[in-house]
């Protein structure tokens, strides 16, 4: 970054490019977007890249069913249609007024955060996993479990088999798709759904729930069956975070959109990405500027940021500075296997997820005590807090973040004492 700083200055990005921003788009499209991304659009951070994925998005969909007939500017061919979105229950996109309209009802939208709020979309409740006492399981919605009673007490043998493609041949796979087409069916809006947009495997801020893969496929498959494009918000989720690159080996199927952040540049400065297909791009071609992708922005592609970039994911994917990482760029475990069952036989927690860098966990609470506004693991992070162990709780939930380069021994030695904390907790609550 020293180096980009004084090299730069401040460079004007639209028709013009330079090495560090060159650099990080080729990174991008080699890594995280291979194999279905062909194009890069860099901006400061993931609320906005989001901002810019929603424009893609329903440009595309506008253009394959006909919504935009000619130029844009020519008024007298657009057909006025207010666009929706697919998304999830305890979603999180974002604090900027477009994400936050693209994620259901919750703490972050509330009047008190946002007077204008009113959820454009279709917000679906998804299936989760998580382990307690010692075993992987499936919690279904209410409504789901309902309609399907003999699917009821799923269980894994292992977090491995809930990442198996295999699984699309399942019964619960043909349930799955009969539940989301039932759904978009019956919506009233359904055609008007220009686009979806999920965070995939984990939800972070909505409470650290792992929606199962397999639904997330089915959703993407049911939506590509009817043109509508598919966004990925990976600015939590991206760069080795659920110890893969990217969540795409982990659902086994692409987006035509997806936006990252975090992880890209190790931390040290903003900067997101919305990476896209060319069917995409293509949408956007005209011979008018006003066809254009429009979205000023006076940091887009800023050299320090994309220099950190470049250094930060050479850096996670070299197993020579990366540890964790190895030759075959396979992710090894960090948070050791039977600390992480302990905890969750532990009779004050709820539930446990653990994949890659992150660790999280729900303690067991009731009314007030639980969901976003509770503070009844203060007392919990205040000890860790004596122990060098700083977590930023949402609610009744606490998690652990490590960098994709800390060392296992140093993740386990933080699991004993919050094993030991989590102990002294539960004598104080009794």
């Amino acid at each position: 970054m020293g180096y980009a700083a004084a090299r730069f200055g401040h460079v004007m990005f639209p028709e013009n490019v330079h090495e560090p921003a060159l650099n990080c788009a080729e990174l991008l499209l080699e890594g995280v977007g291979k194999g279905w991304a062909s194009r890069a659009y860099f901006s400061d951070n993931g609320s906005t890249a989001i901002e810019i994925a929603l424009k893609m998005a329903f440009r595309k969909f506008s253009v394959d069913h006909g919504l935009v007939r000619n130029c844009l500017e020519d008024t007298a061919n657009v057909r006025s249609t207010e666009l929706m979105v697919l998304a999830l229950q305890r979603s999180y996109h974002g604090d900027t007024l477009g994400a936050m309209e693209a994620q259901a009802p919750s703490s972050y939208t509330g009047f008190l955060q946002q007077p204008w709020y009113t959820g454009r979309g279709l917000f679906v409740d998804p299936p989760s996993v998580f382990m307690r006492n010692n075993i992987w399981s499936l919690s279904l919605p209410e409504g789901f479990r309902i309609e399907n009673l003999k699917l009821s007490n799923i269980t894994f043998a292992s977090r491995d088999e809930i990442f198996r493609k295999d699984r699309d041949t399942s019964e619960l796979a043909a349930v799955y798709s009969s539940y989301i087409s039932k759904l978009l069916s019956g919506y009233k809006g359904s055609n008007n759904i220009g686009a979806l947009i999920m965070e995939p495997v984990i939800q972070g801020a909505g409470g650290m729930h792992m929606v199962d893969p397999l639904f997330q496929r089915v959703l993407v498959n049911e939506c590509r069956s009817r043109k509508i494009p598919v966004i990925f918000d990976e600015i939590f989720t991206g760069f080795w975070r659920l110890g893969a690159e990217t969540t795409v080996e982990l659902i086994h199927c692409v987006p035509d959109i997806a936006c990252f952040g975090k992880l890209m540049t190790g931390g040290i400065i903003p900067l997101a990405a919305t990476l896209a297909t060319n069917a995409v791009f293509d949408s956007f071609i005209g011979d008018s500027k006003l066809k254009a992708l429009l979205h000023g922005h006076s940091y887009s592609a800023h050299a320090l940021g994309c220099m950190a970039a470049v250094k930060s994911i050479q850096w996670f994917k070299d197993p020579c500075s990366n540890p964790n990482v190895t030759s075959e760029g396979r992710f090894k475990e960090l948070w050791d296997d039977k600390m992480v069952h302990k905890i969750s036989s532990h009779p004050a927690v709820e539930r446990v997820v653990a994949l890659g860098t992150l660790c999280a966990l729900e303690l067991k609470a009731e009314g007030s005590n639980a969901g976003y506004a509770s503070l009844y693991a203060r007392s919990l992070l205040e000890n860790l807090r004596e122990d060098g162990i700083y977590m930023r709780p949402l609610g009744n939930v606490i998690y652990l973040l490590c960098g994709p380069c800390t060392s296992a021994d140093i993740c386990n030695q933080i699991l004993v004492k919050l094993y030991k904390r989590l102990e002294e907790f539960s004598g104080s609550k009794n």
